[in-house]
């Protein structure tokens, strides 16, 4: 009958002993010098050499020619602890498993006082130290603290921290290791040509990782794999299919597949997997394996030349390729992954079922809200960047459209200070200092006849600040600036992914401007412009006046220059308020109306623009009128810039509360602070009139609201709503304010 491998290969000295050099060399040491200690612990992994260094360090102390590290192998001691031998008296080897007992101490305390029979030393080799009771140590304490002068102990365990401390500190510890692939596959190659085995080189690899390191478990592996070869010797397909392993190929396959991130590939090797028969568990296992091997070799290029990677060359050129496809974020995601399903497997039910979810977990990054799936789809952009958009045909530039003048007051931010204010300077009423004097109202400069039907306000020349006509326009970088992302490297999906780390560079910048950022959603990039949707049109309001904070954290996140769009409901912000639709005029009052305003009166430019009198700066004489302020401001992003934040109406317990009549002190205030004087009080309306206190002293001049107030009062006991004159005064709401008509029973 052959002997097994594990006993025929086992070592006979210190020499044969391979992986251990850190334990041989000091014992090989202390035996030549004489510096013998009473008692050894040997500790570390199974079948790594404990037992055997034990019978060795056993015959190096017996051997006629000893102590010597080096026995000879001749002599009647060194002939009875052979491999084949039939043993040594003085050589006693208990097994601690079955022998840990107090009354198995007491005994050994006994016998152990008594000489030799024929060797120098009485040695006992107590194995599986670690499971003798504590009364058995405590049986045993006094004789390993102090024993005979010929007597030895050797104790081996797997476990050390469970050897009672009292006996540890008597003892010298040697620690053994598992032995390393790169050391254990040239001993195998020894041992297979001594046997005269062909050996196909791709199955070592599959032996060694087998084994885990322990030299008789890779031995064992390797017998059985030799015992089951025909003439051809150990081949490949034989050995994966004995040790269960997971073909390279399916391994191959799944990871194309993960890199293409094509799910139905995935699905498919898993399918195959399920056919071929194997584990699901140990297919798991495997490809943690190869996750591992590969998040190695993206660091190390060549870590198989150094030895950290022991696979065939073909193969690692594979493991290449897809370790630079991945990437190391998407790697360590995806090792994660696999680990927590292995755990989620034990004692499962249905492992393919788990597989599967494993493999829908590693094609969803975006299923995850950790830090590792934010890792891997940013590092998924960056790849896509640095690999280039393709080549795409020159798209016909778009007509450009003629720039609308946005509105002047009302703007919902502060726009950018103009060079000089000379009537915002002056008390209401004095003239400039290098102006004539003029007589009477004087028509606004920036007023224009009224367009029909709902077009974009024109004004006739640009507002004080704006800037000229050959100007770039606003958030344009500047010649030399961070150049335009390229069209097609960054899409919506792309933006969608990053817009919470966008929302808070937004946030490090002007907490007011990210709470307004918040409140959008990506819809679309085109080109180098971001295009946002807005719920309420405050908001998009809000971002269009100052986009520069999201404007600069889009180039921080995704780089490059940007610029912003937003839109709100059905199209985009107007940038002040909401166009009001068109409305006819009605058909004049019966009774008394107050009469037309006269060809030098203020006339809005078109629906939804304000008064002329309101864009244009007072003049001297102008009765009640005061001098308007320019909002004042420089053109950044600080957070004073930034007014609190609006509420549209209808937004649930956060809408401000509804304004103070303007007969009241705060009304008062305002009104002085507008317009330069007191605001007559408003009266109630008779027939449930519309009230007019929440419209004043809000961009509105007093003249318009003292015309207003004549209005609704020649009204007269009309109902609500009815009648030519609050049309008219609703309609004056509308286009001055942006108002909306609420229609339904008074409360």
């Amino acid at each position: 009958m052959a002997l097994a491998l594990y006993r025929k290969y086992r070592p006979r000295t210190f020499g044969e002993l391979i992986g251990q050099d850190h334990v041989t060399e000091p014992l090989s040491q202390a035996l030549r010098s004489g510096r013998l200690n009473h008692a050894y612990l040997f500790s570390g992994p199974r079948g790594c050499g404990k037992t055997s260094s034990a019978r060795i360090l056993a015959r190096s102390l017996n051997c006629e020619q000893g102590p010597t590290p080096e026995p000879c192998g001749e002599c009647d001691s060194c002939q009875s602890l052979r491999t084949d031998g039939p043993g040594s008296v003085d050589v006693i080897e208990i097994d601690a498993a079955s022998h840990g007992g107090v009354d198995d101490a007491r005994e050994l305390r006994e016998r152990a006082f008594f000489t030799p029979v024929a060797g120098r030393y009485k040695i006992y080799v107590i194995d599986e130290a670690h499971m003798v009771s504590s009364a058995g140590f405590n049986a045993l304490l006094k004789l390993v603290e102090e024993p005979p002068e010929y007597v030895k102990f050797v104790f081996a365990t797997t476990e050390p921290e469970k050897v009672l401390p009292t006996i540890k500190s008597r003892t010298h510890h040697y620690p053994f290791r598992l032995v390393p692939p790169s050391l254990m596959r040239p001993f195998l190659e020894q041992m297979c040509t001594a046997e005269g085995v062909s050996v196909e080189p791709t199955v070592f690899p599959l032996v060694v990782r087998a084994g885990g390191g322990s030299v008789r478990d890779t031995l064992s592996v390797l017998d059985q794999l030799i015992a089951g070869a025909g003439a051809e010797g150990v081949t490949y397909p034989r050995a994966a299919a004995l040790l269960g392993v997971t073909d390279a190929a399916l391994i191959d396959e799944l990871c194309d597949a993960l890199a293409a991130r094509d799910g139905a590939a995935i699905f498919a090797a898993v399918d195959r997997v399920a056919e071929a028969g194997h584990d699901a568990r140990r297919f798991a296992a495997d490809l943690l394996e190869r996750f591992r091997d590969l998040m190695i070799l993206q660091q190390v290029p060549d870590a198989a030349a150094s030895g950290l990677l022991d696979v065939p060359t073909d193969q690692l050129d594979r493991m290449s390729v897809h370790a630079h496809q991945l990437g190391l974020a998407t790697l360590s995601r995806c090792a994660d992954i696999v680990h927590n399903g292995l755990v989620e497997m034990r004692g499962t039910a249905s492992p393919r079922l788990l597989l599967e979810l494993i493999c829908a977990r590693m094609l969803l990054p975006g299923a995850d809200d950790g830090a590792a799936a934010l890792l891997q789809r940013l590092e998924s952009v960056e790849q896509r960047l640095t690999a280039g958009p393709p080549a795409a045909p020159p798209a016909t530039p778009p007509a450009a459209s003629p720039p609308a003048t946005a509105p002047v007051s009302e703007s919902p931010f502060p726009a950018s200070p103009p060079p000089a204010a000379p009537a915002a300077a002056q008390p209401p009423g004095a003239p400039p200092a290098d102006a004539a004097p003029v007589s009477g109202p004087t028509a606004p400069v920036a007023s224009a006849p009224p367009v029909s039907g709902p077009t974009a306000p024109v004004a006739s020349a640009p507002p004080a600040g704006a800037p000229p006509a050959g100007a770039p326009p606003a958030g344009a970088p500047p010649a030399g600036g961070p150049t335009a992302p390229v069209a097609g490297a960054v899409d919506a999906a792309t933006v969608r992914r990053v817009w919470e780390e966008i929302v808070a560079t937004v946030s490090r910048q002007s907490k007011r401007a990210a709470a307004v950022v918040r409140e959008a959603s990506v819809r679309d990039v085109e080109g180098d412009t971001v295009v946002l949707h807005f719920q309420h049109a405050v908001h998009a309001n809000m971002l269009t006046s100052s986009p520069q904070p999201l404007v600069a954290a889009l180039g921080q996140v995704l780089g490059g220059a940007w610029q912003v769009r937003c839109e709100s409901g059905g199209g985009p912000a107007d940038g002040g308020r909401r166009q009001p639709p068109a409305r006819p005029d009605p058909p004049p009052p019966a009774g008394p109306a107050t009469p037309p305003p006269g060809p030098d009166a203020p006339r809005p430019a078109g629906p939804g623009a304000p008064p002329a009198d309101l864009a244009a700066p007072p003049t001297a004489g102008t009765a009640g009128a005061a001098a308007t302020s320019t909002p004042s401001g420089a053109a950044g992003y600080d957070e004073e810039e930034w007014p609190e934040l609006a509420q549209p109406p209808n937004s649930g317990p956060s809408m401000a509360a509804p304004a103070p009549p303007a007969d009241g002190p705060a009304g008062a205030e305002r009104a002085r602070g507008a317009g330069g004087g007191p605001a007559p009080p408003v009266r109630s309306q008779p027939g449930g009139a519309p009230k007019l206190a929440a419209a004043t002293s809000d961009g509105m001049d007093p003249t318009d609201l003292a015309q207003l107030r004549a209005e609704s009062t020649s009204v007269g006991s009309a109902d609500r709503g009815g009648g030519a004159a609050d049309d008219r005064a609703f309609r004056l709401l509308e286009q001055t304010l942006g108002a909306e008509r609420v229609t339904g029973a008074a409360p």
